[in-house]
């Protein structure tokens, strides 16, 4: 079900710079298409399932994994100011990630005295603390993130669990997230996209660039605040991307949606075999769907927005050509 209405937002999304909205704020009518987010459908086109928590298939696979006793990191970097969020982050993750299963958290930070004192980690959780080098500047970050991950997955964390989940630290944990998340290669739809044309992906159109997406690809837009899978699945992500973006570098290009821009990349020629829907990356946005539970919220988004308005997405013919 969706719903055309009109009203004003405020995004730091790609999508809004694409459309020609970074060089001040620009009043306009705008309709945007929300989606009321019902359970369905509950497959992607490709026949992976389509995750929705609390359906009877989610249900399934969690009874499914639950015997199997698995093992799985969950990794998020923590660099300069980031270091706020990480004890809510963890204490919620211990509340309502995989419970009752093995979980490693895996903290890739430059201080690691902000973990201190440590946390208390309920029975079958341990943490790892990883030390990294100092980031400054969102722009360094992004072309070194799926490199760290990369050489994380290689030493130590290869050869210590069989699942690996990477978030964003700015994340809280607000309900249940279970072994329904489970499977090879895992992403997350993103919450602001869900629902909306294809023509309005903020995937990179520049030829030049490694990320690049023709017009006849891409099936969903997927957020960077969550994906995971099988651990080798997922070094083989950082290692292509990574390789990606150093191509990039090279050339001097940056993909506009910095790593999320590979990512989309890569997971367009390696579709995912589980696809978790907006309940699993969630943020206050008059674009975010009205899911019936909000499983993974950003902190980082989630705070007052000024009003904005856009431009009308449904004239657009294409607003990245």
């Amino acid at each position: 079900i969706l719903f055309i209405y009109e009203l004003g937002v405020e995004s730091s999304h790609p999508i809004f710079h694409a459309l020609g909205m970074d060089r001040g704020r620009v009043m306009t009518d705008v309709k945007v298409i929300k989606a009321l987010a019902p359970q369905t459908p509950l497959e992607t086109p490709w026949g992976a399932p389509l995750v929705w928590g609390d359906t009877r298939k989610s249900t399934w696979r969690r009874a499914k994994f639950a015997n199997q006793g698995t093992h799985t990191g969950l990794l998020a970097v923590v660099l300069g100011t980031y270091a706020q969020f990480v004890r809510r982050f963890l204490s919620s993750a211990e509340i309502h990630f995989l419970p009752g299963q093995m979980v490693t958290y895996y903290i890739l930070t430059d201080n690691p005295r902000s973990l201190d004192p440590p946390i208390l980690l309920g029975p079958k959780r341990q943490l790892r603390v990883v030390p990294v080098a100092e980031l400054p500047g969102w722009d360094r970050l992004a072309r070194r993130r799926m490199a760290m991950l990369a050489d994380a997955i290689r030493n130590p964390i290869g050869r210590e669990v069989e699942y690996l989940f990477c978030a964003d630290i700015d994340q809280e944990f607000v309900a249940p997230v279970g072994e329904e998340i489970l499977g090879d290669l895992v992403a997350t739809l993103h919450p602001e996209l869900y629902g909306m044309p294809r023509n309005a992906f903020p995937y990179e159109v520049e030829e030049v660039s490694s990320a690049c997406v023709e017009e006849d690809e891409g099936d969903y837009y997927y957020t960077s605040e969550l994906y995971g899978g099988l651990v080798s699945e997922m070094y083989r992500l950082a290692r292509a991307c990574s390789l990606l973006i150093l191509q990039d570098q090279a050339n001097g290009v940056m993909a506009r949606g910095f790593e999320e821009s590979y990512l989309n990349r890569y997971l367009i020629d390696h579709r995912p075999t589980c696809v978790l829907s907006p309940e699993y990356s969630w943020w206050d946005s008059a674009l975010a769907p009205d899911v019936l539970v909000q499983r993974l919220v950003s902190l980082g988004r989630n705070q007052k927005r000024e009003s904005i308005k856009l431009p009308n997405l449904l004239s657009i013919k294409d607003p990245f050509v």
